[in-house]
This record gives C-alpha cells, sequence and structure tokens, in this order.
C-alpha cells in the first residue's frame, strides 16, 4: 500500500480483514440494535460479539498495551450500552462504536502520557474472535532462527514508528491503513472534514516513511 522493503512489507498485510461471514453479520447490525434500544440485553451481547476484535485491534495499535486496550474496550463497549438509545442510525453502528471507542482510547492516552513505553509490540499480532485474547499464528512456512529474528526486529520498528506519530496522525493511519475505514467514515469517527483526514493521512504516510528510511527499514521509493 504505502511501503515497500526487503520482503515487501505492506501495511495492508498487517492489517485486520474480516471475512466474508464477518461482513454478512455487520450488515445487519441494525436488527440487534434495535433489539437492544428495546432493552434485549442478549442482543447488545451479540453486538459485543462482533465488534470486539475490531475494536481491540484499533485500541492496541494506538495505545501499544494490551492490557490498557483491553480495559479501554471495556469502557467503550459500556458506554455505548448506555448511549444505545441515542444512536439514529445516521451512520453504521460500527462506525458509532469506533467512534466511541477511540475518544476512550484517547482520554487513557492522556491519564497515561507521562508513563513510559516499556514494550514494543508486534503489529500483526492477531485478536482471537472469542476470547480477546492475543494469539501468534504459526509462519506459513518454515523460517530460520535468523530470518524469524530479523522479521520480528522489522515489525518493532514498525511499531516503533507508528508509536511516534503525532496522535491525530496515528489515529488516521491506523484507521485508513490498518482497519480500511472509508474516508467518510473516519470524518464521522473523529468529526473532522474529509480534507482534514486526507491531508493528515499524507501527513502521517510522509512521517512513517521517513522514520522507517531512519532505522533503515525501508530505502528510498
Amino acid at each position: 500500500m504505502i511501503l515497500s522493503a526487503r520482503g515487501t512489507i505492506l501495511l495492508a498485510e498487517v492489517s485486520h480483514i474480516m471475512d466474508e461471514k464477518d461482513r454478512v453479520l455487520v450488515d445487519d447490525d441494525a436488527e440487534f440494535v434495535s433489539r437492544c434500544q428495546k432493552g434485549d440485553i442478549d442482543a447488545f451481547e451479540v453486538l459485543v460479539k462482533r465488534h470486539q476484535k475490531k475494536m481491540l485491534n484499533i485500541v492496541y495499535r494506538i495505545t501499544g498495551d494490551y492490557d490498557d486496550a483491553c480495559e479501554v474496550v471495556q469502557e467503550a463497549f459500556l458506554s455505548a450500552y448506555r448511549a444505545i438509545k441515542k444512536f439514529k442510525g445516521n451512520s453504521k453502528f460500527s462506525t458509532w462504536l469506533t467512534g466511541i471507542t477511540i475518544n476512550h482510547a484517547k482520554n487513557r492516552m492522556r491519564q497515561t502520557q507521562a508513563r513510559s513505553y516499556h514494550e514494543i509490540v508486534s503489529i500483526d499480532d492477531p485478536v482471537d474472535t472469542e476470547s480477546g485474547q492475543l494469539t501468534h499464528d504459526p509462519p506459513a512456512q518454515e523460517a530460520s532462527a535468523i530470518e524469524q529474528l530479523e522479521q520480528k526486529e522489522v515489525q518493532q520498528k514498525v511499531q516503533e514508528c507508528i508509536g511516534g506519530l503525532d496522535k491525530d496522525q496515528r489515529d488516521v493511519l491506523v484507521l485508513r491503513d490498518i482497519e480500511e475505514f472509508s474516508y467518510d467514515e473516519i470524518g464521522l469517527i473523529l468529526k473532522i472534514p474529509g480534507g482534514t483526514v486526507k491531508s493528515r493521512l499524507s501527513r502521517a504516510r510522509d512521517a512513517l516513511k521517513d522514520c522507517l528510511k531512519m532505522k533503515k527499514v525501508i530505502g528510498d521509493l
């Protein structure tokens, strides 16, 4: 998508991609939202199961801390449940929920701003849908210990660069290039004009590319 390097590193490769079944399920969120607005708690549990993986992915990319991400997502779902009757359906439920989740993530980042970032996390760690636990998939092909180490080092450097972006740029980059929201959806989530989305994304991509060049992850493109 925007980056290429030895072995070809693309942000698209590390994004969370829903399978077709997931997409079909998300399309009929409206039915469960309506039931939830009428007091059906079971309906909200369905919505949680459908969207918890994506929300956890988003917050995890932004905060870089798994424990914080879990707490933020729990807080976001609680806020969404309390505010569900205010949801008018002017956007997709997932867009509305992501906006709430991003706000909670920003609040958590402000609260922990002084805390040192001790651990570097892998950008492509997937999240298990059922349990919400991070898991590591085995490599598709056998790789030597050296190759695996090199790959891990690259992943760490990519995460370091994303974590070092201005928070406004990081939010847009995560939502667009990793979670693949549309420009319009990002505008709704972050409550900014479409032009601002594009300009922040452009600056974020440039800054990320410069950082990766400095860390010798990529060469001149």
